[in-house]
């Protein structure tokens, strides 16, 4: 078979793609009221020169339709999350291979679930564990600031 040959080679590189494909996300956890750190995401968003695309109520969604779904718990507190892109960050990254677009928008999300209260969480994709750090470094940038 004339495939056969290349079947070592592509399963070799979909072992080696497989960690990128499956990164954990970036999490980094404080206390504090919810409204306080979604706030503070937004506000430094903005601080950044950046504009909010989206801004996603998903724990007021999850709520909403919890009966209508057979949900059993309530998962969360509050749960939101933000999109927003950088033009030169995605310039950069564009320029340098066409497919990441995939990342734009790019996302920060806070959550406190309904087992854990006091418990913040603020995460995003690993973005540098898809070969675009400055994604990664402008969003750490925001959450440090935010979290402070």
């Amino acid at each position: 078979m004339i495939l056969t040959p290349r079947l070592p080679v592509l399963l070799a590189g979909l072992m080696l793609a497989a960690p990128a494909l499956a990164a954990p996300p970036v999490v980094t956890e404080t206390t504090g009221p919810v409204a306080d750190v979604v706030a503070a995401i937004e506000d430094e968003i903005v601080n950044a020169g950046l504009v909010v695309e989206g801004h996603l109520l998903i724990g007021d969604m999850l709520s909403r339709t919890k009966a209508d779904v057979g949900g059993t718990k309530e998962i969360f507190t509050d749960a939101e999350m933000f999109t927003f892109c950088s033009a030169t960050v995605s310039r950069a990254v564009m320029e340098r291979d066409p497919s990441n677009i995939q990342f734009c928008p790019y996302s920060i999300y806070v959550y406190e679930t309904a087992d854990a209260p006091g418990k913040v969480i603020v995460g995003h994709p690993d973005y540098a564990a898809h070969g675009v750090p400055e994604v990664s470094e402008l969003i750490e940038k925001i959450v440090k600031a935010a979290v402070e």
